[in-house]
C-alpha cells in the first residue's frame, strides 16, 4: 500500500519509494532481532561488528560515519563491545586517540 498523498507525480513516487524502503528495513530488523537478542547484541552493536569485519580496523569517528551514529553513541557501543571482549581498542601512535 502506497501513500495517499496527491502531490506531483515525482513527489508521490519518491514518497512511495521511501515508504517501501522503511518497510523493507523494518522487515529485516524484525527478522534479525530474535537472532541478535539470542547473541545479546543491539542493532548498533551488530552494525559495528559487521562494519569492522568487512572494512577492518578504524577509528571510532570513522566507524560513526559509516554507521550514521553520533560520536557519543559510537563510544557507548564500542565500550559495551569491548567489555564483552568482542572488540579491542588500540591507541594511535600518531596522536592521543
Amino acid at each position: 500500500m502506497g501513500t495517499q498523498y496527491k502531490g506531483a507525480r515525482g513527489e508521490v513516487r519518491a514518497l512511495n519509494a521511501f515508504i517501501n524502503l522503511v518497510r523493507a528495513a523494518e522487515s529485516v530488523v524484525g527478522r534479525l532481532t530474535p537472532v541478535m537478542d539470542e547473541a545479546g547484541l543491539t542493532v548498533s552493536q551488530f552494525g559495528a561488528l559487521e562494519t569492522l569485519f568487512h572494512l577492518g580496523p578504524m577509528c571510532q569517528r570513522e566507524l560513526g560515519v559509516k554507521l550514521l551514529k553520533s560520536g557519543g553513541n559510537v563510544t557507548m557501543v564500542v565500550n559495551n563491545l569491548e567489555r564483552r571482549g568482542l572488540v579491542t581498542r588500540l591507541r594511535s601512535g600518531e596522536d592521543r586517540r
